[in-house]
């Protein structure tokens, strides 16, 4: 899915800041069908944002079930021959739209862009009432799954109680930016490349979908530089571009070219045009390593999340760049996204900034096994539970992901889940139909990202996946307060690992709660000492494996998690806090990191 652009041919409207909103306690709304007329509200809630920490109402931020938000939109007589599109960034987990009354369509899964064409909807030289639906309920058959009980309060009031096993809070909302956009008939509805080089020659691999494309019309395509010279030309719907002395894309040294597609008429009139930066990279994995470019690759960087005070998981530009800058001031050199894919702005500040990305898709919490802090659970990978029904929607996620974010050099990787109950029977056809499936879309390798407790060998589903992950709490969650245990089972644990895989390992999580500003020696659990401590024991271990491939410490920052015994305010795993300032353990990673160059 092509993100919406504003040029000669098209058209763009943003249509985010302050909407009316209304919270639906009574669940009433369909029912009473509140998209038929304005809506009955004073509030007001900006787009994009998570709504639950804007209101001081309990009622509001616990919330389970739909909430409305209303926005009227000036469309100009100018725009009646053109096709007119709506697309929203994302919103948490269903999002239903109407247009001046009308239902347009609607939308499952709360991390992925969805839109409509709506030029029948459009009363043109007069604004139009947007109305969207959006409910954040989730089951066994949504990613990420959850469960939604009816139970009889001790007020007396029926209440709705959402269960969820994903480890941060379940933020809803329409979360990134929502826009109405144009295009004329004959339209680019989609562009795939892949890139290669061979020595000082570069391939540019495309494919393009163009819709109502005439016998006679016919296609230009420029390839640019960073100062915008014309560096190659091709023509046609399906073609390799050579350029002359390329400049590749590599990590921390992003360079981009600029591919510039023009749809012309017979007449060489501009029916239609889009730009799409392109990183010229390759990916290979080989002889357990990692290779961008034919060259070893080591990831250091974190898990992410995006949280962030108030706005919740509202893309924020300006947390984002913050994001950016830290990565960088740490010597980190990728992130995962843990765990849903992230707004497509972050992807392109990491294509610019060469930041390399593991895109993981929301397949969280399908979890059937002892946890710590959540309890014995049931297995998952049943007919009741994880089924059919969720292979088919967790399939179709992949698609819209890889579909959305292919064409991006900054993703090496796809992650297909976080944590799932892969030691059960059922998982390995599940996951053996997922990862077929996964491979007709895209070449990219796949990784395979496994709780703490899947024992070596014992996973049934790692022999389908390119690279193997784990998250590791050795000293945290078992060998509690004892560090150098921990850092002992881990390395016979790496090792017992890649004995039953003979794979290249990644540790995707690793890491403990600390308390900014606490401290103590000797170090103990929660204290800024702890974490710097677990740090260096666990990367000595790293340094004394070849097959390790890479470090994610879990992370990035600390974020916020629904109200339990367990977390005090949230998951304090943060190497930064929440408002982005560094614990102590940020200037250890900076120092590793800088130096750190593991072949």
């Amino acid at each position: 899915m092509l993100y919406p652009q504003e040029n000669e041919v098209r058209n763009l409207k943003k249509i985010n800041e302050l909407w009316k909103f209304k919270v639906d306690f009574e669940d009433e709304g369909i029912k009473n069908k509140w998209y038929l007329k304005e809506l009955d509200t004073k509030d007001l809630m900006p787009v994009p944002s998570s709504y639950n920490d804007i209101s001081v109402d309990a009622k509001v931020r616990d919330h389970i079930g739909n909430v409305w938000y209303e926005k009227e939109v000036f469309i100009p007589n100018s725009w009646k021959k053109e096709r007119i599109v709506i697309r929203v960034g994302s919103a948490s987990h269903l999002g239903i739209i109407w247009i001046n009354g009308e239902k347009v369509g609607e939308h499952q899964g709360g991390f992925l862009p969805f839109e409509y064409d709506i030029t029948e909807n459009i009363k043109f030289g007069r604004s139009n009432r947007i109305t969207i639906c959006v409910n954040n309920e989730l089951s066994w058959q949504t990613l990420p799954p959850g469960n939604v009980k009816i139970k009889k309060s001790y007020t007396g009031k029926v209440k709705k109680e959402l269960t969820y096993q994903h480890d941060f809070f379940n933020y809803s909302g329409i979360h990134r930016p929502v826009y109405i956009y144009t295009t004329q008939n004959t339209y680019i509805e989609d562009i795939t490349i892949d890139t290669d080089f061979n020595e000082k020659i570069g391939y540019i691999n495309y494919e393009l979908e163009i819709i109502n494309l005439k016998e006679e019309d016919h296609i230009e395509i420029e390839i640019l530089n960073e100062k915008n010279e014309i560096v190659a030309l091709s023509k046609g719907l399906k073609n390799q571009i050579k350029i002359e002395n390329v400049i590749l894309w590599k990590p921390l040294k992003a360079y981009l070219y600029k591919m510039n597609i023009k749809v012309l008429d017979k007449n060489s009139e501009l029916l239609d045009n889009y730009l799409l930066n392109v990183g010229i990279r390759t990916i290979k994995v080989k002889n357990n390593k990692f290779l961008i470019n034919n060259e070893p690759f080591y990831f250091k960087g974190f898990g992410k999340h995006e949280d962030m005070d108030i706005k919740g998981k509202g893309l924020d530009l300006a947390v984002s760049m913050r994001d950016f800058h830290l990565l960088n001031w740490i010597n980190a050199n990728s992130f995962r996204t843990s765990h849903y894919p992230y707004a497509e702005e972050i992807y392109d500040l990491a294509d610019k900034f060469g930041i390399v990305v593991i895109d993981e898709v929301p397949a969280v919490g399908m979890l059937g096994q002892a946890v710590p802090a959540i309890g014995e659970l049931d297995g998952v990978f049943t007919q009741d539970k994880i089924n059919e029904k969720t292979l088919e929607v967790h399939i179709n996620t992949v698609k819209e992901m890889i579909k959305r974010d292919k064409n991006h050099p900054c993703v090496v990787m796809w992650s297909l889940s976080n944590e799932a109950s892969t030691t059960e029977p059922n998982a390995e056809p599940y996951f053996k139909k997922l990862v077929e499936e996964t491979r007709k879309l895209d070449s990219r390798p796949l990784i395979n990202v496994n709780i703490m407790l899947t024992e070596p060998g014992q996973c049934k589903v790692s022999k389908y996946f390119d690279v193997i992950g784990l998250n590791l709490y050795f000293g945290w969650y078992s060998e509690v307060g004892d560090i150098e245990e921990g850092s002992a089972r881990l390395k016979i644990w790496l090792e017992d690992w890649y004995k039953a895989e003979n794979k290249p390992i990644i540790i995707t999580e690793y890491g403990v709660d600390t308390i900014a500003g606490l401290h103590k020696l000797p170090e103990s659990m929660f204290t800024e000492e702890y974490q710097k401590v677990f740090l260096e024991k666990y990367h000595e271990v790293y340094d004394e494996l070849s097959f390790v491939i890479g470090e994610h410490v879990w992370n990035f920052a600390d974020f916020a998690t629904k109200q339990g015994i367990v977390r005090v305010d949230g998951n304090k795993k943060g190497i930064f806090t929440r408002q982005r300032q560094p614990k102590s353990a940020a200037f250890l990673l900076k120092e590793r990191w800088k130096r750190k160059i593991k072949y």
